[in-house]
């Protein structure tokens, strides 16, 4: 297994830790394919009855990676397709699991790191965690992950924050519902726990299917034609002018274009 990602069993309960702690946990290409695949074996594992991701050091993820960034902005628009279905696919990935899945929150999670929160069953976060959704400061939007953050906040929020981009903490993410419980920092482990317990003692069966129920409740529209379009979407944003303004000024460290002078 990649050093990005650790892997760590006991008893029926696997925990994920995104382990890239001096880049805030961001994600690369590599990054992607290990959790998916990861994530896939533990979905098929009939020992495994819970899944708990979260992050090592001070953040939980804070979204993409500045050296991939760069990459990708000097890539062509099928090469940014394909990574934006890589993406695509390890969310799908995660929200599909056949086991249910706990999110550890702490520090920052940020842009693909909202959406891994999106995509968990459940979602405890320290009460000084931070969330945004910010791509649009680059001329970019969440598209990959939209459909699972929308799921979660509802299209009143989305549109809010997609378009503001702003930063907000760990209580309004609870209040527009990306969070499900808060708690103090040296309380999350405990929290953590508690549900781990909870999904335990509930019948393996029963547990694993409840988001298929909601799935089939819930109507869900072609997945692979959505994960299609949001994808088209985001390579067309990032080879545009406006998302190569964008993505230049972050990786230069200076205001885009568009933005008011301070």
């Amino acid at each position: 297994m990649s050093d990005a990602l650790q892997l760590q069993r006991a008893g029926a309960v696997a925990r994920l830790r995104l382990n890239r702690p001096g880049v805030h946990n961001a994600f690369d290409a590599g990054l992607i394919a290990t959790l998916t695949a990861r994530l896939a074996e533990l979905g098929s594992d009939q020992d495994v009855r819970v899944v708990v991701l979260e992050g090592a050091g001070d953040s939980f993820s804070a979204g993409a990676d500045l050296n991939w960034m760069r990459s990708m902005a000097a890539a062509d628009a099928d090469e940014n397709r394909e990574d934006a279905l890589a993406l695509a696919r390890l969310m799908r990935t995660l929200d599909q699991l056949p086991k249910p899945t706990i999110a550890r929150v702490h520090g920052a999670a940020f842009g693909g790191g909202v959406g891994l929160v999106a995509c968990c069953d459940v979602a405890i976060a320290a009460e000084d965690a931070k969330f945004g959704l910010t791509e649009a400061r680059l001329g970019l939007l969440p598209a990959v992950i939209s459909p699972y953050v929308i799921a979660a906040i509802g299209a009143r929020n989305a549109r809010r924050y997609f378009a503001t981009a702003e930063v907000f903490a760990a209580p309004e993410a609870l209040r527009i519902g990306l969070l499900h419980e808060v708690v103090a920092a040296d309380a999350l482990d405990a929290a953590v726990e508690r549900q781990v317990g909870l999904l335990l003692r509930a019948g393996p069966v029963a547990s694993a299917q409840a988001k298929a129920l909601v799935r089939a409740v819930v109507p869900q529209g072609d997945r692979d034609a959505l994960d299609g379009a949001t994808a088209d979407l985001i390579a067309a944003m990032r080879a545009s002018p406006e998302g190569q303004e964008g993505l230049t000024a972050f990786l230069d460290k200076r205001p885009p274009a568009w933005a008011p002078a301070s």
